[in-house]
C-alpha cells in the first residue's frame, strides 16, 4: 500500500501508530521511582556475556529512508544508477516494491519498529511489515554462491560489545530507499549494533555495491528501545487498492515551479520539531537557491519551490510554511497520506 511506504518515512507513522494505542507495561525493564522506563540503566547481558539486543526498537528519524545518497558526491553513483533512479523518481512511487506489497529488502531497518530476538546461535529481526530476517552467529560463514534472495544471507560475529553482521546474496530488485535507488546482485551489506546503555542503541550500516556506487556507502544512526507497547498485525495485501491509482509523472508535480532567492529562503531556515511522540526533528537548511530538508540532522534532500510559501517534498508531499501575525514563520505543515504533521520552529516546539 502506498500508506505504508509514504509512512516508512516518519517511522511507520501510517502503520505503526495503531501500536500507540497499545498501553501495556513491558515487563522486566529497569524504572524510575515514577514507574517511567529508565532507558540510562546499564546495558543488559546476555548468558554468554554479550550485549543482550532484544527488545523493540526504532530508529532515530533520518532522511536515509528516502535517499540513502543524500551524503554522496556527484558522480559517486555509477550512470545507469543515476539514470534509473532519476526514471523511479518521475514513476512517483509506481514501481516500487512496497506499492505493490513485495519486501522491503535490506535497508527496511531505516524504517518502522521492529524487535530483535537475541539467542546464542541465531538472532532474529522482526519487522513491523511482517516481515523477518535471520542473523546466524553459530561461526557459519556466508554462502558462496546463493541464491538471490529479497533479504540475502546474514551471519554476525562479536568484535567486544558489537555484533556485526554481513549480508549478501541479495536479489536487485529491492530499492535502497525510497526515491528509488537501485542495487546490483553484488551488493554487500555491514551492520554495526553497537547498545550503547539499556534504552539506546548505535547503528552503522555500510552498502558495498561496487557496480552501482564508487566506494562503499556508510551511514551511522541513533536506535532507540521502545518501552510500554506491541507492534500489531499489519497486511499490506490484505486491501492493496493503490496501485491501480498510481499514475501520473513526477515533472507535472512541478511544471509550475519557480526562482525564489536565497535572501527569501534564508527565512525558513532552521530547526523545527513535531510537538507529538515522536517528536520528529527536522532541519531546513539552504544551499544555494534551494531549501533542504533533513530529519534528525542525517542527511539532506532538496524542496522544489512552487511558491514562496509552499515547496514540493520528495516522495509527493507538498510542504507548506505559515507565518505568524507579524509575518515570521511559525512553522511548517507537512501535507500526506496520513494527514498533516505540524513541525513547530524552535524553541516553541518544546513548548
Amino acid at each position: 500500500m502506498r500508506y505504508f511506504l509514504t509512512g516508512l518515512i516518519f517511522l511507520g507513522v501510517c502503520t505503526a501508530l495503531p501500536a500507540q494505542w497499545l498501553k501495556i507495561k513491558t515487563p522486566g525493564i529497569p524504572r524510575k521511582a515514577d514507574g517511567k522506563p529508565e532507558l540510562t540503566a546499564p546495558t543488559p547481558r546476555s548468558p554468554e556475556g554479550k550485549p543482550d539486543l532484544s527488545g523493540l526498537w526504532g530508529t532515530e528519524n533520518n532522511t536515509y529512508i528516502i535517499d540513502m545518497t543524500a551524503d554522496l558526491k556527484p558522480g559517486e553513483v555509477r550512470p545507469w544508477a543515476a539514470e534509473l533512479h532519476k526514471e523511479r523518481l518521475e514513476a512517483l512511487d509506481r514501481d516500487t516494491p512496497a506499492t505493490h506489497c513485495l519486501p522491503g529488502g535490506p535497508t527496511e531497518i531505516l524504517g518502522a519498529q521492529y524487535r530483535i530476538i537475541q539467542g546464542p546461535n541465531v538472532t532474529g529481526i522482526l519487522y513491523a511489515s511482517g516481515a523477518y530476517r535471520q542473523v546466524f552467529t553459530d561461526g557459519r560463514a556466508l554462502p558462496e554462491d546463493p541464491n538471490p534472495t529479497w533479504w540475502g544471507y546474514s551471519v554476525g560475529h562479536w568484535e567486544g560489545d558489537t555484533l556485526v553482521v554481513e549480508s549478501a546474496g541479495f536479489n536487485d530488485r529491492s530499492w535502497l530507499d525510497f526515491s528509488g535507488h537501485p542495487h546490483t546482485e553484488a551488493l554487500r551489506v555491514t551492520e554495526r549494533f553497537q547498545r550503547r546503555d539499556f534504552g539506546h542503541m548505535q547503528l552503522q550500516i555500510t552498502l558495498d555495491d561496487p557496480k552501482t556506487f564508487t566506494k562503499p556507502v556508510t551511514i551511522a544512526l541513533g536506535v532507540n528501545f521502545v518501552p510500554d507497547t506491541e507492534m500489531l498485525e499489519y497486511v499490506c495485501n490484505e486491501n492493496e487498492k493503490d496501485s491501480v491509482h498510481l499514475v501520473g509523472k513526477a515533472s507535472d508535480e512541478v511544471k509550475g515551479e519557480v526562482k525564489i532567492g536565497a535572501q527569501v529562503l534564508s527565512r525558513y531556515a532552521g530547526n523545527y520539531q513535531n510537538p507529538d511522540p515522536p517528536k520528529m526533528k527536522a532541519a531546513i537548511t539552504v544551499a544555494g537557491e534551494q531549501l533542504m530538508f533533513s530529519l534528525g540532522g542525517k542527511g539532506a534532500v532538496p524542496l522544489t519551490t512552487l511558491s514562496e510559501t509552499g515547496f514540493y517534498f520528495p516522495g509527493g508531499f507538498p510542504l507548506e510554511f505559515i507565518k505568524d501575525d507579524q509575518g515570521a514563520v511559525s512553522h511548517f505543515l507537512l501535507h500526506t497520506p496520513c494527514g498533516d504533521f505540524k513541525f513547530v520552529r524552535g524553541d516553541a516546539a518544546e513548548q
